[in-house]
C-alpha cells in the first residue's frame, strides 16, 4: 500500500470532518490573507491535503479549542483525523493513541446512533493506517449506508478494500468516488492507482497526469507528481521518474516519497553516491519500513554493510512492535532476505489468516516459504500475487525463483525475463541475481517435446476429455 495514497484517504476524511465546525479561535478577514489553521480548513474543505505545517497549526488550534469546549464533538472528529494524518505523514505511530482517544471522545459527546459520521469515518482511517484492514471496512461500511452520497468515505473503503485483497469492491468503490467526485484530484489519483492494480499502465499514467493538473494546494500536487514518479519507475523508465521527483520536491522541499522515489530512480541510473545520499535523507524525514529495508539494500549492494545493518537494525526495531502492522509484508520480505525465513512464514500466515491477502502480502508469503525451503507451497501464493493484474518485476523475479526451484524451466524463464524487461534495475540487490538466474538457465530446448510419452496423457487425450468424449484407444491398450 502507497503512504501517499493511504495518507490521501486520511485527508478525505479530514476534507469532510473540516466542514462540521465552526472556529473561533481562528480570526480572518477579507482584506488579511488566511492564517496556516484556516488554510488547512480551506484545503480540506476542497478535498486537497493541507501542508504538513498548516496541519500542525490546525492541530494546535483545535487542542486549544477543545480545551475551553469539551463537548463540541465535530472539533474532537477533527483534531482525531488530524492526529492520523500528520502520524501518516511523519511516519509516527505515537500520533495514533492521540488520535483513538479523541475520535472516541467525539462519540462519546455524540454517539454514532445519533448521526456521528465524522468520528466513524475518522475511526476508519485511524484503523486503515495501523493495518487493521477488517474493522476499518466495518467502520466504512456502517458510514457508507448512512450517508451512500458522502464522497469522503469511498477512499477509506479503497484502502480497507486493497488491504483485505478484495479488489473487486475497490473497484465498485473507485467508481462511485469518481462519479460522486468528479473533476477531482482525489478521483483522478484513485483512478490511477485502480489502473496500475489492473495492469492498464496508459490508462494509470494519464490519469496520473488529470490528477496533477487538477491538485489545489502544493501538497496535492507533489503526492500527484510522485504517483506518476512512481508509475514511470515501474515502467522501467528511471530519467521519465526522477523529473517527476524533482518537479514534487521543488513544491515540498523534503517530501518523503519523493526522495524516497528520486533514491530509486538515482540507484537505477547508476548515480549510487547520490542515490544513498537521498535514502538518508528520506529515512530521517520519513522513517517508513519500506525506505530502511531498500536504503538498507542499496547500502548492501555497495558492499557499505556497517550502514546496511544499522539500517536493518532500525527496521527490525520498528518490526517488534505493533506500531506499522500494515506493513507486514515489508517486514515479512526482510525476515525471508536477511533474518529468519520460518519466522517470516509465521507472521505473514497469521497477517493472512486475518483476512489480509492483498497481492502484496501473497508475494511476501509467497517469497517466505521459499526462503524457507517450501516451493511447492509457496507457488499458488506466488501465482494470486502475479495474476492478479499489478505488473511488479519484484514479483515476477519472485515467482521465477520459486519455479525454477521446482524443475519448471519455461515457466521460470518467462517469469524472469519479464522481471528484467519490465524494469531492468528493479532491486539493488535481485535484478543482477534475476539475470544471473536466466543465464544459468540458458536458452529453450529446439526439440519438441514428446506429446505421447509415458509422462501423462497425450494432446488427444486431454482434447477429448475436455469435450467430454472417450479418448481414442491406443493400440495394445487393455491387453
Amino acid at each position: 500500500m502507497s503512504r501517499t495514497v493511504l495518507a490521501s484517504g486520511v485527508g478525505a476524511v479530514l476534507a469532510a470532518a473540516a466542514l462540521a465546525y465552526v472556529p473561533e479561535l481562528i480570526v480572518w478577514s477579507p482584506a488579511a490573507p488566511p492564517g496556516p489553521a484556516r488554510r488547512a480548513e480551506l484545503a480540506a474543505g476542497a478535498g486537497a491535503r493541507a501542508e504538513l505545517p498548516d496541519l500542525v497549526a490546525l492541530i494546535g488550534d483545535r487542542e486549544r479549542w477543545v480545551r475551553r469546549h469539551p463537548a463540541d464533538d465535530a472539533s474532537w472528529a477533527v483534531l482525531g483525523t488530524a492526529y492520523t494524518e500528520r502520524g501518516l505523514r511523519r511516519a509516527d505511530p505515537a500520533d495514533f493513541p492521540r488520535a483513538e482517544r479523541a475520535l472516541k471522545r467525539s462519540l462519546t459527546v455524540l454517539p454514532a446512533a445519533r448521526g456521528n459520521l465524522d468520528a466513524q469515518q475518522g475511526l476508519a482511517a485511524l484503523a486503515n493506517a495501523r493495518g487493521d484492514w477488517a474493522t476499518g471496512r466495518e467502520w466504512g461500511e456502517r458510514v457508507r449506508k448512512a450517508a451512500p452520497r458522502r464522497w469522503s468515505v469511498y477512499p477509506v473503503l479503497i484502502d480497507a478494500y486493497d488491504g483485505l485483497g478484495d479488489y473487486k469492491a475497490a473497484e465498485r468503490a473507485t467508481g462511485t468516488l469518481t462519479s460522486l467526485h468528479a473533476g477531482s484530484a482525489v478521483g483522478a489519483g484513485r483512478t490511477a492507482d485502480f489502473y496500475r492494480v489492473r495492469g492498464w499502465r496508459e490508462d494509470a499514467g494519464a490519469a496520473a497526469v488529470d490528477a496533477v493538473a487538477l491538485a489545489r494546494t502544493p501538497a496535492q500536487k507533489a503526492d500527484a507528481l510522485a504517483r506518476a514518479g512512481d508509475l514511470a519507475a515501474e515502467r522501467g523508465e528511471p530519467a521519465e521518474a526522477l523529473a517527476q521527483y524533482g518537479a514534487a520536491l521543488g513544491l515540498v522541499r523534503e517530501h518523503g516519497p519523493s526522495l524516497a522515489g528520486r533514491a530509486r530512480a538515482r540507484a537505477a541510473l547508476g548515480r549510487t553516491a547520490e542515490a544513498m545520499a537521498d535514502w538518508r535523507t528520506a529515512v530521517a524525514r520519513l522513517p517508513l519500513p519500506e525506505y530502511l529495508l531498500e536504503a538498507g539494500e542499496l547500502a548492501e549492494a555497495l558492499g557499505r554493510d556497517a550502514e546496511a545493518q544499522a539500517l536493518y537494525g532500525r527496521l527490525r526495531a520498528a518490526g517488534a512492535g505493533r506500531s506499522w502492522e500494515r506493513a507486514e509484508a515489508v517486514f515479512g520480505l526482510f525476515e525471508a532476505d536477511h533474518g529468519d525465513p520460518a519466522e517470516a512464514v509465521r507472521r505473514l500466515r497469521v497477517a493472512w489468516a486475518r483476512g489480509h491477502r492483498s497481492v502484496r502480502v501473497a508475494d511476501a508469503l509467497g517469497w517466505a516459504l521459499y526462503r524457507a525451503g517450501e516451493p511447492k507451497q509457496a507457488l499458488p501464493y506466488a501465482r494470486r500475487a502475479t495474476e492478479e493484474g499489478l505488473r511488479s518485476a519484484l514479483f515476477a523475479y519472485h515467482r521465477g525463483e520459486i519455479e525454477r526451484a521446482l524443475g519448471e524451466s519455461g515457466a521460470a524463464r518467462r517469469r524472469l525475463t519479464e522481471a528484467v524487461r519490465t524494469d531492468p534495475a528493479f532491486s539493488p540487490l535481485w535484478a543482477a541475481r534475476a539475470r544471473g538466474a536466466l543465464a544459468e538457465l540458458g536458452e529453450p530446448s529446439d526439440e519438441l517435446p514428446d506429446l505421447v510419452g509415458s509422462e501423462g496423457p497425450s494432446a488427444p487425450d486431454k482434447v477429448a476429455k475436455r469435450k467430454g468424449k472417450k479418448a481414442p484407444r491406443k493400440a495394445g491398450a487393455g491387453r
